[in-house]
C-alpha cells in the first residue's frame, strides 16, 4: 500500500513538474522609444501559446478602461489544433500618438501548454509617465492623425473636406485645370453641343477617377509604407505619361486623331448610347492616371491620414478621409467643368483656335512633367522652344502687315522666349527668372550637407551642439522646389536658419537607404523638414510646403 501512495505521489509531482507557474509561462516586457511603447508577450517554452481572440490591449484613462487592439497591428497568429493562436514571443507596439492622455497601457492575455493545461485570463500593465505641466509641440500631421483616432467620423470626414478645398487653391491641382478643360474641349468637337450639364457630368467622372486613385493609393502607402509618389516619378513612367501629353497636343493640332480602329468603333458604336459610354470611359481612364502621375503633393492632412492608416491598420476609415479630401481637392474641377460647358459657344471655327490653344498648354504640362528628370538648360531650352513657336503661329513675325492682338501676344511670348534661350546659356535655372545671371541674385541658397543614410545623421545630430534640420528632397518634388525657391531663398528665413546644421537627404531614386531615412522619420514622401534640438529629436515636424511666414513662426514657437 505504501509503495502505490509512493507511486501515485512521484506521478503528481513529475506531471507538476511538466507544468510552469503562470507567471513562469507567461511574462510581459514592455520598452518605450520615441515612437510609442511596445509589448513583448514572452513565452516561458516552446510548447507554451496565447489565444489570439484573447490577446487584448486597453489604455486606462480617468477611470475609464479603453480598448483600442483593434487599431494596432498585431502580429501575424497560426492555426494549432483547431484554434487561432500565436507563438514566439508575439511582439505589439502602441503608437505615442494613441495613448497620450492615458495613464497607463494594460495587456490582457491567455494561453495554454500543448502538454494539456490551460491558464486563466491574466493582464499585465504598464505605467505612463505624467505630461509636463508645458505640454510638447504636435506637429500638423500628428494633430491630424489625432483627430482621426478620437473625432467622430462624420466630423472627421468633413474636416478632411476641408483640407480638399484648402489643398484646391495650391499648384499641386492646377495642370488638371488644363486636362480637364482640353478633354470638354476634345468632346465639343464631336459635333454635340456642351451644355453645362454635360461638362459637369464629365468633369464629375473625371473627379471621381482621380479621387479613386487617390485614395487606392494612400491606402496601400499606408498599410505597406511604400512610398508610391516616388515609384511613379521615376524617368521611365515621367518619359511615357509626357509622351502621352504630346501625342494629345498633336492630335489638337489636327495632325491626326486618336480613336479605336473602325472595326472595333463599328462593334461598339451600335447604339448612340455607346459612344457617349466610351467618352465616359477615356474621361475616368484620364482622370486616374491624372491623379497618379501628375498630383497630389504630400501634405499634412495627407501625412496625417497616412499615419493613422500605418499605425492602426484602419483602411476603411483612413481610405474614406483620403477620398472626401480629394472630392475637396476637386471642387475648383467641378466648376471647370460645369462652367466650361455653361459658356462654351456652339461648334464652329472657334473650336479649331481653342482646340490648337489647349495642344500648347499639353505641350507645356509635358514640359513641366520633364522637368523633374532633365537638367535645368535642356528645360529652360524646352520652354523657349514652345514659347518661340506659338509666338510664330501667332502671327509675331508679321507684325508690320496687320496688328492684331493675337500678334501683340505672340510678341510677348517671342520677348519671353528669347529670355529664356539666352538663360538657359548663362546658366540660369528658373524659367520664371531667366535672367538672373545678369543682375546679380539678391540673397544666395542655403548651404546643405548631403546625407545618404540614417546612420550618418544619426551621428552628426548626436553630436552637433546646434540644432538640426534635415530636408528630405526629391527633383520631383514641386513642392520641394518651393521651398528652395521662395522660402529658403526668403532673407528673414536664412537668417533664423544660421544657427543650424542644415542636412538634405535627396530621396529622388528612392533606393533601400532612402526608404531607411524616411521609415525612421515617418516621412511617406517629401517634402518635410524633420528637426532636432539639443541631440533630441523632436516630435514636431513640417509635412509640405510652408511659405517664409509661416515658417518663421514655427521657428520661433519651436527654438
Amino acid at each position: 500500500m505504501i509503495r502505490v501512495i509512493l507511486s501515485f505521489f512521484l506521478l503528481f509531482v513529475t506531471a507538476q513538474a511538466e507544468f510552469l507557474q503562470p507567471e513562469e509561462a507567461f511574462n510581459v516586457a514592455f520598452e518605450k522609444s520615441e515612437q510609442g511603447v511596445k509589448a513583448t508577450v514572452e513565452l516561458g517554452r516552446d510548447d507554451i501559446y496565447l489565444y489570439d481572440e484573447q490577446l487584448k490591449v486597453y489604455l486606462q484613462k480617468e477611470g475609464k478602461k479603453q480598448e483600442i487592439t483593434k487599431k494596432l497591428m498585431l502580429p501575424e497568429p497560426v492555426e494549432y489544433d483547431g484554434f487561432i493562436v500565436h507563438f514566439k514571443n508575439p511582439e505589439i507596439v502602441i503608437p505615442a500618438s494613441l495613448y497620450r492622455g492615458a495613464k497607463s497601457i494594460v495587456v490582457g492575455y491567455q494561453g495554454c501548454s500543448k502538454k494539456g493545461l490551460c491558464y486563466a485570463p491574466m493582464e499585465a500593465s504598464y505605467t505612463l509617465e505624467t505630461a509636463p505641466a508645458a505640454a510638447a509641440p504636435v506637429s500638423e500631421s500628428d494633430s491630424i492623425t489625432q483627430t482621426l483616432q478620437e473625432g467622430n467620423i462624420f466630423l472627421v470626414l468633413a474636416t478632411f473636406f476641408g483640407f480638399g478645398l484648402l489643398l484646391s487653391l495650391t499648384p499641386c491641382v492646377f495642370p488638371m485645370i488644363p486636362i480637364l478643360s482640353s478633354i470638354i474641349v476634345s468632346h465639343s468637337g464631336k459635333g454635340k453641343q456642351m451644355d453645362a450639364k454635360r461638362g459637369f457630368f464629365l468633369s464629375v467622372v473625371y473627379v471621381l477617377a482621380m479621387s479613386a486613385a487617390y485614395t487606392i493609393a494612400g491606402v496601400i502607402a499606408g498599410l505597406f509604407g511604400a512610398n508610391l509618389q516616388a515609384a511613379l516619378q521615376n524617368p521611365f513612367v515621367i518619359v511615357i505619361f509626357a509622351a502621352i501629353f504630346v501625342a494629345l497636343a498633336f492630335s489638337m493640332f489636327g495632325y491626326y486623331k486618336i480613336e479605336i480602329p473602325q472595326s472595333w468603333q463599328n462593334k461598339i458604336n451600335k447604339t448612340a448610347e455607346s459612344e457617349s459610354k466610351q467618352g465616359v470611359k477615356g474621361v475616368a481612364v484620364m482622370g486616374f492616371l491624372s491623379a497618379l502621375i501628375v498630383g497630389p503633393c504630400v501634405a499634412p492632412p495627407l501625412a496625417g491620414a497616412l499615419v493613422y492608416i500605418g499605425q492602426t491598420g484602419d483602411a476603411f476609415l483612413g481610405g474614406a478621409a483620403l477620398f472626401v479630401m480629394s472630392i475637396g481637392m476637386g471642387m475648383p474641377l467641378l466648376l471647370v467643368g460645369a462652367g466650361a460647358g455653361k459658356f462654351m459657344p456652339k461648334p464652329g471655327g472657334w473650336m479649331d483656335r481653342v482646340s490648337k490653344a489647349f495642344g500648347v498648354i499639353m505641350l507645356a504640362v509635358a514640359i513641366w512633367m520633364l522637368d523633374r528628370i532633365l537638367p535645368p538648360m535642356i528645360t529652360m531650352l524646352l520652354w523657349s522652344a514652345l514659347l518661340l513657336g506659338t509666338a510664330y503661329f501667332l502671327g509675331a513675325h508679321k507684325l508690320h502687315k496687320h496688328l492684331k492682338p493675337s500678334k501683340l501676344l505672340g510678341l510677348i511670348f517671342a520677348l519671353y522666349g528669347i529670355a529664356l534661350l539666352v538663360g538657359a546659356f548663362s546658366g540660369a535655372t528658373n524659367p520664371l527668372n531667366p535672367l538672373q545671371k545678369f543682375y546679380g541674385e539678391q540673397t544666395k541658397a542655403l548651404e546643405f550637407q548631403k546625407v545618404k543614410t540614417l546612420d550618418e545623421i544619426k551621428a552628426i545630430a548626436a553630436t552637433s551642439q546646434k540644432p538640426v534640420m534635415i530636408d528630405f528632397y526629391a527633383d520631383w518634388c514641386v513642392s520641394c522646389k518651393e521651398l528652395e525657391h521662395i522660402t529658403f531663398k526668403d532673407p528673414a528665413v536664412q537668417m533664423s536658419l544660421s544657427n543650424f546644421v542644415l542636412l538634405k537627404a535627396d530621396v529622388t531614386k528612392n533606393s533601400a537607404a532612402d526608404k531607411e531615412m524616411m521609415k525612421a522619420y515617418g516621412v511617406f514622401g517629401p517634402p518635410a523638414l524633420i528637426f532636432y534640438k539639443e541631440g533630441k529629436l523632436m516630435q514636431n515636424k513640417i509635412i509640405g510646403y510652408k511659405d517664409p511666414e509661416a515658417f518663421l513662426r514655427f521657428i520661433g514657437e519651436n527654438f
